[in-house]
């Protein structure tokens, strides 16, 4: 299968569910996302058999602009990740109603076309293009589908799709200097430029802006917690079980790579802004009296942590980061969801208007538990095994460093279970808390079934990460 029938079943899936017309679009965007899952998979299968994927077509002979796309063992761990969650967060949709849904489907298909177009692309420009065609669907998706009142929601939405934007214009005109040098923007004739270590500071300083704003790292996350407050929970799991990995993937794929000099000169001061970040993410998570922004900065400090992680510039630590990655995906849209289906019956995001559910819903609360455990990395569940690969990977470059990425597990643990004691147990609420349907007691158990079976079978993952990272790490080390 070539590897842009994936891109054009997610394209042109996401116009078929526009013209289904409301009564369809659900059901149409949930099975063109499943058979999107399918393609990934059969990707999977011809990368396991040996055979190269890859798709290059001269698209623009002035400049040289190549229609590149290519996944290697890491591209295709993030198109999983896509193409996975996608499904989930669409079904995971059925409990609410949408006006003008066929418009709300299609635009969540065409993210997840340039989201998996982002982590495919091997020619600069084309990556930029799918980077930023993915802004505009959930700046709509926030903007027209959102919470509360209208103009804070605006207010919030243009924020981030300003911040985003011009993070992403630094982004560019780094890459028309790499351009000048290089004249090409295929990412293998970028990783063999000789630049200058003033040349490699500048250009790592530009990427830096538009992925420190897209994880976010502070100080870039000024816009964080309001979007994901605002944003409908569907936009929510997008923004932070994919787009932020967009990202974090970047910063691997692309950043390291092109400027290993100043990775390695500046590498303390990069994993310090991490380290930061999860130590505030989790003080100021302890201060929040609504749940989506709870998560919002419970998030905030696990990003920190993996992007930590990637600047180590270990294998460890990229591995590590990646394993990570993917782990946080599953779990925070699982606890975002998880918020959504507290919302549907309460109608509230408030953690002291909850309280009572374990007495009414049992099932839902074991779930809800077994989430907020493997959020705080519970050995056996899949964020454990990223979480300690990371600590063990700035362990190596400063013990203190691990000390204190450390505090993400302890402090996480004092919030989240925290949180939980208030929203689930406590006396019977006065407000009837009616059982989790079918619908969403599924949802849930398939996101526990993936925590726990990677979290006791890794190899699998580890084994389709690790040979791509070592070429990475080969690239990032080619001027010793």
């Amino acid at each position: 299968m070539d590897v842009t029938t994936l891109l054009i079943i997610l394209l042109v899936g996401a116009f078929a569910t526009y013209f289904s017309g409301d009564k369809w679009a659900s059901k149409v965007a949930l099975l063109v996302s499943l058979t999107a899952f399918a393609s990934a998979i059969c990707l999977l299968s011809q990368y396991n058999l040996g055979t190269e994927i890859s798709y290059s077509q001269l698209w623009i002979s002035k400049p040289k602009i190549y229609i590149a796309l290519q996944a290697d063992g890491l591209a295709l761990a993030m198109l999983l990740l896509t193409t996975a969650l996608t499904p989930i967060i669409i079904f995971s949709s059925f409990g609410n109603t949408y006006k003008n849904s066929k418009a709300f489907y299609a635009l969540l298909l065409f993210m997840s076309f340039a989201m998996s177009g982002t982590f495919l692309a091997s020619d600069g420009l084309i990556y930029y293009v799918f980077w930023e065609l993915s802004l505009i669907p959930i700046y709509f998706i926030a903007l027209m589908w959102g919470n509360g009142d209208a103009e804070e929601r605006k207010k919030a939405v243009v924020k981030f799709f300003i911040y985003t934007l011009a993070g992403s214009l630094f982004m560019l005109v780094a890459f028309v200097y790499l351009y000048t040098k290089a004249g090409s923007f295929l990412l293998s004739d970028l990783t063999q430029l000789k630049l200058s270590s003033t040349e490699q500071f500048w250009i790592f300083l530009a990427f830096f802006l538009a992925y420190a704003i897209k994880i976010p790292l502070i100080p870039f996350h000024t816009w964080q917690a309001e979007v994901y407050q605002k944003a409908p929970t569907v936009g929510t799991m997008l923004l932070s079980g994919i787009m932020l990995k967009m990202g974090l993937y970047s910063v691997i794929r692309w950043q390291l790579p092109i400027a290993p000099l100043a990775a390695k000169e500046y590498m303390y001061v990069f994993i310090g802004l991490g380290i930061a970040g999860v130590i505030y993410g989790s003080i100021v998570a302890l201060r929040q009296k609504d749940l989506k922004k709870l998560l919002a900065y419970s998030s905030l400090a696990h990003v920190g942590l993996i992007a930590a992680g990637a600047y180590t510039l270990t294998l460890d630590g990229l591995r590590g980061a990646v394993l990570q990655m993917i782990a946080h995906g599953f779990v925070v849209v699982g606890l975002f969801f998880v918020a959504e289906i507290i919302y549907r019956r309460y109608e509230t995001r408030k953690i002291s208007e909850m309280g009572g559910i374990r007495a009414q819903s049992p099932k839902f609360t074991s779930l809800f538990m077994i989430l907020v455990l493997a959020s705080v990395a519970l050995p056996s569940t899949f964020n454990f095994v990223g979480e300690f690969t990371v600590l063990y990977s700035l362990s190596q470059v400063n013990l203190w460093f691990a000390i204190l990425g450390g505090t993400t597990i302890i402090l996480g643990a004092y919030y989240m279970l925290k949180m939980f004691q208030h929203v689930m147990l406590g006396e019977t609420n006065a407000k009837l808390f009616a059982d989790v349907t079918f619908n969403e007691g599924l949802t849930l158990v398939i996101i526990v079934a993936v925590l726990f079976f990677f979290g006791l079978y890794p190899k699998p993952i580890m084994d389709l990460i690790t040979p791509s990272l070592e070429n990475i790490l080969t690239q990032i080390n080619r001027f010793n």
